[in-house]
């Protein structure tokens, strides 16, 4: 039998491809209308404002609206599930972010599976996560030494579920093994208020939602959760640094309904790709915190493949349940 996550890459090389005479077609005329662009987020968000910077360009790129629109639901995935559900004709396409990576384990009950029913088209960026202290610590270090020199008085902030912030900090606490206490909100802005309000004392967020608070200096940053430094705070030490193999990242990128004609994905993948060659369209991406991962569709779905394994992996070693 072959795996869900074997399939997954599968469809990012392209199995399912029409014959050659119908593949000249489409190549030809995609698109000839409007492009639904699904996003599971609330207008507004980091991953609504990615959505919109890239629909923007696919636009002028391919000559059709790319319009987005916005199903947030959480662990409903109702995003998700409508676009497992279109047509596979590249008239619907999905953004794929970390939620869709860390929900294929930790919601065994959905409606789909997104190894098998999404097709990788494009990867978009890789975000690092941000480390904000409001404690007497000036490095990750500091910080973990004042958090087992007092065990449960840190609170730290997490939002939903599921959501990179909540499994970025399941992760450091396996790592270190430190007692703190974990305060969920429903959504990045609250927490950074309660962050910079002094009400919790530290959260990992997605570099977009923390650009604003740094650069305004209410909140600090002790390090970055990726494997290579930020081009917008060069200075940020790496997490790993303290953490040999501490990685956590906000992955986003676009999928398609399987079986998808190869050339439609290929069309798409170009024109996403174009955009990290466009010197004014890259440093719009970077500017909101993000960096760009140009590649195949088959990069993309190793990419994110390795995400599900990864955060998985998390979810069963920290016991975390769906709610």
């Amino acid at each position: 039998m072959v795996g869900p996550r074997r399939r997954f890459l599968r469809f990012a090389l392209g199995a399912a491809a029409l014959p050659a005479a119908s593949r000249l077609v489409v190549a030809q005329s995609y698109p000839t209308r409007p492009v639904r662009f699904v996003v599971g987020f609330a207008p507004g968000g980091p991953n609504d404002i990615l959505a919109r910077l890239i629909g923007e360009w696919l636009t002028r790129q391919l000559g059709q609206p790319f319009t987005v629109e916005n199903l947030p639901g959480g662990s409903s995935n109702p995003a998700t599930e409508i676009v497992v559900r279109a047509p596979a004709d590249g008239y619907t396409i999905l953004l794929m972010g970390p939620a869709n990576a860390i929900n294929a384990t930790l919601f065994p009950n959905l409606p789909f599976d997104i190894r098998r029913d999404i097709a990788p088209v494009a990867a978009l960026t890789r975000e690092a996560l941000v480390v904000h202290p409001s404690v007497p610590a000036a490095t990750v270090p500091e910080l973990i030494a004042y958090a087992k020199a007092n065990p449960g008085k840190l609170k730290m902030a997490m939002t939903g579920t599921g959501s990179s912030p909540h499994v970025s900090g399941k992760l450091f606490r396996l790592m270190t093994g430190v007692d703190v206490e974990e305060l969920h909100y429903d959504g990045g802005g609250p927490a950074l208020r309660d962050m910079i309000a002094g009400k919790a004392d530290m959260m990992f967020e997605p570099m977009s939602a923390s650009i604003g608070p740094l650069r305004k200096k209410t909140l600090r940053a002790l390090a970055v959760t990726t494997s290579e430094r930020s081009t917008i705070f060069p200075e940020l030490p790496l997490m790993t640094e303290t953490l040999p193999g501490y990685e956590a990242s906000a992955t986003t990128g676009i999928g398609v309904p399987r079986n998808t004609p190869a050339e439609v994905i290929g069309i798409l993948n170009k024109a996403v790709n174009a955009a990290y060659a466009d010197t004014k369209m890259r440093a719009r991406l970077t500017d909101t915190g993000g960096e760009p991962l140009p590649g195949s569709p088959e990069s993309f779905g190793k990419v994110f493949a390795g995400e599900i394994e990864k955060w998985g992996k998390v979810v069963k070693a920290s016991g975390m349940k769906p709610q």
